[in-house]
């Protein structure tokens, strides 16, 4: 049985939450995984091509890469042998067995993360109160996405789904400060996310497997009503194993 996600009213303190990327959003993001994976100032072709490669008009293009300029992603040079060039190299943030391409500060995104998990607890507690039949039915619709971007073997899109499950579950709190505090601090983390890229050790899609089950597990304990989902939670920031670097030359 599906559900929609109910609609909630919010002050001044919302966040801009989760949503569908508008095609130059999705355009910039294409022109981030793609600088994510080449050294300061490599060449990732012309406009033409890149344009290309994502798909878009004109209109669009122009657009995303003024975003990803602003971004400090990439840069353009005109000329002979011109075209996009990364301007800056991505840092990392490890979290479990991949790697977070991020587009400012790692420390500080890495930062944010810490802080969340150490609410987390306190989230869940909150949920096993007070979650209705309509917000887990709303939890199991992110699960959904989880899954499909596992099978997919999509880590980027997968985070963000477990992001938007984790949203989601602190929106069932009745705290004005701890659930709007923690949706700011996940807002802060997906806003500077660039892509998902594979870590060293178990390979990423058996980890982001591992981790959807780990969160299916998670709301079938808050639907039951279940403390073990204390553990739940406990046992998913202990193995985040979260630390930043910013990679030296291969």
């Amino acid at each position: 049985m599906t559900a929609d996600i109910p609609a909630l009213r919010r002050e001044d303190w919302e966040p801009r939450r989760w949503r569908t990327l508008t095609a130059p959003e999705r355009a910039a993001e294409e022109i981030a995984a793609l600088a994510a994976n080449l050294e300061p100032g490599d060449r990732l072709g012309t406009k033409d091509d890149i344009r290309a490669h994502c798909g878009v008009s004109v209109g669009t293009f122009n657009e995303a890469l003024r975003m990803a300029q602003q971004r400090g992603i990439v840069r353009v040079k005109s000329g002979p042998g011109g075209g996009l060039f990364v301007d800056q190299q991505s840092p990392l943030v490890r979290l479990g067995n991949s790697m977070l391409a991020v587009d400012q500060d790692a420390a500080s995104v890495a930062d944010a993360i810490r802080l969340r998990d150490a609410l987390d607890p306190l989230l869940v507690e909150d949920a096993l109160k007070h979650a209705s039949a309509k917000d887990i039915a709303a939890m199991r619709a992110e699960l959904r996405k989880m899954k499909e971007a596992a099978q997919d073997c999509d880590g980027t899109a997968f985070i963000r789904a477990n992001w938007a499950l984790h949203a989601r579950i602190a929106e069932v709190s009745p705290s004005p400060i701890l659930r709007p505090l923690y949706l700011n601090l996940l807002e802060m983390v997906e806003a500077h996310l660039l892509s998902v890229q594979p870590g060293e050790g178990q390979p990423l899609p058996e980890f982001i497997e591992d981790r959807y089950r780990l969160h299916a597990a998670l709301v079938d304990a808050i639907a039951d009503g279940d403390v073990r989902a204390l553990d739940i939670i406990a046992e998913h920031n202990t193995t985040q194993r979260l630390s930043n670097h910013v990679p030296g030359p291969a």
